[in-house]
């Protein structure tokens, strides 16, 4: 009999699923507002690096190069988002804006349920980048990080420019 392998390796990490979970975590921060797909990925890196942006010690141990994680997560953030949402843990609010996402109204029993010490540690730098984040504009915000190009890398600073010119 015949074995199958599997040529590709399993995801360990920046799974959707993980970054679905951290964005329920981060939208209950914001809530009562929330945030389009390009502030989240912004805020994601936020609250993985924060001690890079000023705040508390980094969820993540840093990684050389972790800039570059910066935009490649933008679509498993939308696939976790996805995710998220087939369990009313998010929601989508269409206007002339464009999508907010927010919290759904299971997000506060699934984060109440979740006691382990990175859960709590997650909690406490979503709340951070909350209260020093939350109220700036997409556009705002990539210009605030890339005013730290040096934290940053250059791909933010570039994206920033052609943004802002």
């Amino acid at each position: 009999m015949g074995t199958m392998k599997n040529s590709k390796s399993p995801e360990l990490f920046n799974t959707p699923f993980e970054l679905g979970l951290r964005m329920v975590y981060l939208l209950t921060a914001l809530r009562p507002g929330g945030a389009d797909l390009q502030k989240l990925v912004l805020l994601d890196y936020a609250i993985v690096y924060s001690k890079d942006v000023g705040g508390p010690e980094s969820l993540h141990t840093p990684v050389p190069f972790r800039n570059g994680e910066l935009f490649s997560r933008r679509e498993r953030i939308e696939q976790g988002l996805y995710l998220m949402s087939t369990r009313g843990l998010v929601e989508v609010v269409l206007d002339e804006g464009g999508m907010t996402y927010i919290a759904g109204p299971s997000s506060f029993t699934m984060i109440g349920s979740m006691t382990s010490k990175y859960w709590r540690d997650l909690e406490v730098r979503c709340q951070w980048a909350s209260a020093q984040f939350g109220q700036a504009s997409s556009a705002e915000l990539l210009e605030e990080f890339a005013s730290h190009g040096h934290l940053w890398g250059a791909e933010i600073e570039t994206t920033a420019r052609s943004l802002f010119e």
